[in-house]
């Protein structure tokens, strides 16, 4: 499996595929402002090099009630945000990222099947070249104000 350096293209794509895996790949060229040759090339590239894992339907929190949902806040090491990012993008753990400001520079939202699964999303993501600290915290139950 060979990893190439993503460029804007490959990152605006998966993102795309990320709102709307189902999306057609003449939608998408529009989009992109590139041709349907250029996207069905790179998603093959994707899926080829493992960056693309699968496609999934994404449900309600409330319609997964035996999944397990995690936030791990991150810290980036120097001028490595963009790069950090473009990496947790592909990640199949994370159902969400967000930019935040304060002590941490990410905030991650996580979801696995088990404890073990979470393990393996944790383990993966702290791996990450220029992840210099993370904290997780595990949803344990949601209050709904009325």
């Amino acid at each position: 499996m060979t990893i190439w350096r993503m460029d804007s293209t490959d990152l605006q794509l998966m993102g795309l595929l990320r709102q709307d895996a189902r999306a057609p790949v003449a939608a998408l060229a529009k989009k992109l402002g590139v041709s349907r040759g250029t996207v069905t090339n790179r998603i093959r590239r994707l899926e080829d090099d493992g960056v693309i894992t699968g496609y999934t339907v994404q449900l309600r929190p409330d319609a997964q009630g035996d999944r397990i949902a995690a936030w791990m806040s991150i810290a980036v090491e120097g001028n490595q945000t963009r790069a950090v990012i473009a990496t947790l993008l592909g990640e199949p753990g994370v159902a969400a990222l967000h930019d935040t400001n304060g002590r941490w520079d990410l905030l991650a939202e996580l979801r696995a099947a088990n404890l073990g699964e979470l393990a393996e999303v944790l383990e993966r993501v702290r791996l990450i070249k220029g992840i210099g600290a993370t904290e997780t915290s595990i949803h344990l139950q949601t209050y709904k104000l009325s």
